[in-house]
């Protein structure tokens, strides 16, 4: 993928996050990053081990996923979505199917504004709560001027069908690693949200190698759907694209009200 500027700044501060914006860059523009995988010799249970660039995967004590229970509530600021429709670029980068979102659409949180990079999909869902996972997850990835990192995690169950997963799904690549942009067709990310806009926070990292930490994360309470034909359709292209749940070691995970 082509770097947009303000992708490029954030990246000049914060290089290690370039690394893995889900990954945002294929394999054949970057060949240094070693290879990994969600199963075999290459699976979570190894990231750490595979290069020196991996080393938090397993020794980071902030990880991401985690298991959400028994959570604090707290007087937190509403979270606020600015996203405006986009022309639809999509990539099967052989981990996931992620969308690159142009510029000018944002996340506010108080005094911070992150603008939205890209989103994506794992199935299962990474977050567990109460013991539970769900059937498919959207992580809406956002960055800030100085290079933080914001996650969005939408939780989905088998239902209703989703019209902007119909639209996605129809476009999806057949050839891994290559970025499409589907002319004439748009699309919004903002109709994958809620109606409820409630959320948990933690403080955690990349869900995928390099498994950089001080990603701050706010993952929806409230459920969205998708048929099972359209979950069908990332089971067979992924039946399991998802990292196991990390320990919460001594972080506070926080509840709005």
């Amino acid at each position: 993928m082509i770097f947009r500027s303000n992708t490029r700044k954030a990246c000049g501060l914060v290089s290690a996050f370039c690394i893995a914006l889900a990954p945002v860059i294929s394999r054949a523009q970057e060949p240094h990053v070693p290879h990994w995988s969600y199963e075999g010799n290459e699976d979570p249970k190894h990231w750490g081990s595979l290069d020196p660039a991996f080393a938090t995967c397993q020794t980071g004590h902030n990880q991401s996923p985690i298991e959400i229970s028994h959570p604090k509530l707290a007087d937190l600021p509403e979270l606020k979505f600015n996203y405006k429709p986009v022309p639809l670029r999509i990539i099967n980068n052989g981990h996931t199917i992620m969308i690159d979102y142009a510029p000018g659409s944002a996340l506010i949180v108080g005094n911070k504004t992150y603008t939205l990079q890209q989103f994506h999909f794992h199935h299962p869902s990474e977050e567990h709560i109460n013991g539970k996972d769900f059937d498919m997850v959207a992580h809406l990835v956002h960055a800030d001027m100085d290079g933080h990192l914001a996650v969005v995690a939408i939780l989905f169950k088998a239902g209703a069908p989703n019209p902007l997963l119909e639209t996605l799904w129809k476009n999806i690549p057949s050839e891994k690693d290559k970025m499409l942009e589907i002319s004439g067709v748009s699309v919004n990310v903002e109709t994958l949200l809620p109606t409820q806009h409630g959320y948990y926070t933690y403080s955690g990292s990349l869900t995928t190698p390099p498994c950089t930490e001080g990603v701050t994360w706010y993952v929806l309470k409230s459920i969205s759907a998708l048929s099972n034909e359209q979950l069908a359709i990332i089971t067979k292209l992924y039946p399991h694209d998802n990292r196991p749940t990390q320990k919460l070691n001594h972080r506070e995970v926080l509840e709005s009200k």
